[in-house]
């Protein structure tokens, strides 16, 4: 705490409908039957479609109800697999939609009509970045499995689904990325490329918003293709080879010259989730000199981003993405139902998930960031509650010994391992192309002194770590940080192993298309006695739950229900506070918005703070139109959680 207080002196100061439910029943009753008439709905879908349900990324931001939108507009993906579903899914995934738009009150533009009364108008051009798997990736290929799927979308549509369904090994060979390389599979066998325009992340699915009410009152207030943008981006790259293959940081640095030189004003830059990291990384891009980068200079963004509105950055990562990494898991999978994950094992195995995710080093962008100086250690972390029942949020991957499982000598049983443990966990059981991808484009610690922090400035690979590099020299800019808080959130994981098994050949991944072949190596604990190779298989411990704390395996903490806190309020509350990490003393105010979700709505209603339905919320709306029209001023800072007191227990050192 000496070193904090001490760098403290140096910082610039902070800039300071429910619709009542047509029943007659008592209240409490009334949420009970609606409760329990949505939830035996919801499970006739869930099980009649769990291969659907758990496939991979989709349960990455997925909440426990879906909206299965306009069934109209599946583009015959009925028709292809209607042989294989119940004749009642589709009448009942329709009783859901209705539902829905029944539980659907107000006006889509009803907050950008609001504040046109009030005078004001779009003043800025508004760039938008979208986070991790919102953006649609389009095949290209013309040849093979895929050519039948030409510039149709293999994430992001109803044909998703159905290639997942009735073409899974070529879905699989499509969407998983070289291992090696981090880019498309060398044979030719797959090209996806990222959606462009409004229409590559406004819907998920049809029915399944994610930017569109964000769009609808921006555009009330004068918002047009002239004056915004849609920086889309293919989630699953590196973000050095988002430039060297797609050339993303070179043309969104020339569209926001572009809008700049158009519009004579400077631009507003809204980004969501890992978009945040994406563009924190290119502010350190587009300085920087040399070939491959922006050359723009210590001034550019100065000169041209008038604020950035940080909506639920993850900017020191998710927990869950090591359990993903791990295992090819997290909560999504882990409570699922026994029936369910029978379902989800035989389509799309946690083996099988995890292997396509280690090939997509965008994902790896979202671990953790500052180890146990952020996370805690086994003798406490700095958001561990007072009431905690279970143990310590320092303690993230939790083991215990098999049962029924004899133990000799030779045999390791893990103790409670720390975020940095769990880092080493991960690397001992992952591939040496894995180790290569993560040494050469991320770092996860911390840069104590001011020199690390401008040596930094000169390695890409710590760009993505706000922790180990600094905000950029533009003093004129404003950074809004805005996120959700009061729903609870991944934080630690209770972890099994399995027996030991002899190890299985390694199939090819990419080539072979088959993954319920490859080999366990890449989610195994090795223990060779007498040279005989023998493996063990990590998996979440559902059978741990206790009460108020852990459910099935899966402890949890404060957040947005995917980002902890600790994640997106440390360096908008303290680290870029710092002058070691924000030298130019660049404003940065925190909005926070307490999560109050309508039991009545799919999406959580009007009031929800989910990481996900948060761009929906009429509160988060109104905020962005205010910075767009250059009333950003009137917004003060709002401080609902307990983000103060976990900063005051973290200790980074100052020299």
């Amino acid at each position: 705490m000496a070193g904090r207080r001490a760098e403290t002196k140096e910082t610039v100061s902070e800039a300071t409908q429910t619709a009542t439910p047509p029943l007659t029943r008592a209240p409490s009753q009334t949420k009970k039957v609606k409760s329990k008439k949505k939830s035996t709905s919801n499970n006739v879908v869930k099980l009649a479609c769990a291969a659907v349900v758990g496939v991979l990324l989709a349960m990455w931001f997925a909440r426990d109800k879906i909206s299965m939108g306009d069934l109209g507009a599946m583009e015959g993906f009925w028709d292809d697999i209607s042989s294989h579903l119940p004749a009642s899914v589709l009448r009942e995934a329709q009783a859901i939609s209705q539902r829905r738009a029944d539980a659907q009150t107000g006006d889509a533009f009803s907050v950008g009509r609001k504040l046109k009364k009030e005078g004001l108008q779009l003043e800025f051009p508004v760039v938008m970045i979208p986070g991790v798997i919102s953006t649609g990736l389009e095949s290209w290929v013309t040849d093979g499995c895929g050519a039948p799927y030409y510039r149709k979308r293999l994430w992001g549509s109803w044909s998703m689904l159905r290639a997942m369904l009735v073409d899974k090994s070529c879905w699989s060979r499509s969407i998983a990325l070289d291992p090696v390389t981090g880019l498309d599979p060398a044979d030719g066998v797959a090209k996806l490329r990222a959606a462009q325009g409004f229409d590559a992340s406004d819907f998920f699915i049809t029915g399944y918003w994610i930017w569109n009410k964000i769009l609808e009152n921006l555009s009330v207030i004068g918002g047009d293709p002239n004056n915004m943008f849609t920086a889309a981006y293919d989630w699953r790259l590196s973000f050095s080879n988002l430039e060297n293959r797609d050339g993303y940081f070179s043309r969104l640095k020339m569209h926001i010259e572009a809008a700049v030189h158009t519009h004579g004003k400077k631009t507003v830059i809204v980004s969501h989730s890992m978009g945040s990291q994406v563009f924190f990384y290119f502010m350190k891009w587009v300085a920087q000199e040399g070939e491959g980068f922006g050359n723009g200079g210590k001034d550019w963004v100065n000169q041209h981003i008038h604020t950035w509105i940080n909506v639920s950055g993850s900017m020191l990562g998710t927990p869950k993405t090591v359990a993903a990494l791990v295992s090819g898991e997290m909560k999504d999978t882990a409570q699922l139902s026994a029936f369910s994950v029978y379902g989800l094992e035989t389509f799309f195995s946690k083996k099988e998930r995890a292997q396509i995710l280690r090939t997509m080093p965008g994902i790896a962008s979202m671990l953790p960031k500052g180890h146990n100086k952020i996370w805690g250690d086994n003798n406490g972390a700095p958001d561990d509650p007072e009431n905690l029942n279970g143990t310590t949020y320092g303690s993230f991957l939790k083991f215990k010994t098999p049962a029924k499982i004899a133990l000799d000598a030779d045999s390791v049983v893990p103790n409670n391992m720390t975020m940095e443990d769990s880092f080493e966990y991960l690397l001992q059981h992952t591939s040496h192309d894995f180790h290569r991808m993560l040494a050469t484009n991320y770092s996860h610690g911390v840069a104590e002194t001011h020199g690390e922090v401008r040596a930094n400035d000169y390695k890409p690979e710590k760009w993505i770590n706000p922790l180990e590099t600094a905000l950029p020299d533009a003093p004129d800019m404003k950074i809004f940080c805005m996120y959700g808080v009061g729903k609870p959130t991944e934080r630690t994981y209770y972890y099994e192993q399995s027996k030991y098994e002899a190890e299985a050949l390694q199939g090819d991944l990419v080539n072979s298309g088959d993954l319920s072949k490859i080999e366990e190596e890449q989610n195994k604990t090795q223990r060779t006695p007498l040279d005989i190779p023998f493996t063990r298989s990590s998996f979440i411990d559902n059978s741990v739950s206790i009460k108020h704390d852990t459910e099935k395996g899966v402890q949890m903490g404060e957040g947005d229900g995917t980002v902890s806190l600790l994640s997106s309020g440390y360096m908008c509350n303290e680290g870029w506070k710092m002058p070691r990490y924000n030298p130019a003393g660049i404003e940065v105010v925190t909005y926070e918005m307490m999560h109050e979700e309508d039991v009545f709505d799919l999406r959580g209603g009007p009031k929800t703070a989910d990481h996900v339905d948060i761009l929906g919320r009429a509160e988060l709306s109104e905020l962005i139109l205010k910075v767009a029209a250059g009333h950003g001023g009137d917004i003060e800072p709002n401080i609902v959680s307990d983000i103060r007191k976990y900063i005051e227990k973290i200790d980074i050192a100052f020299n």
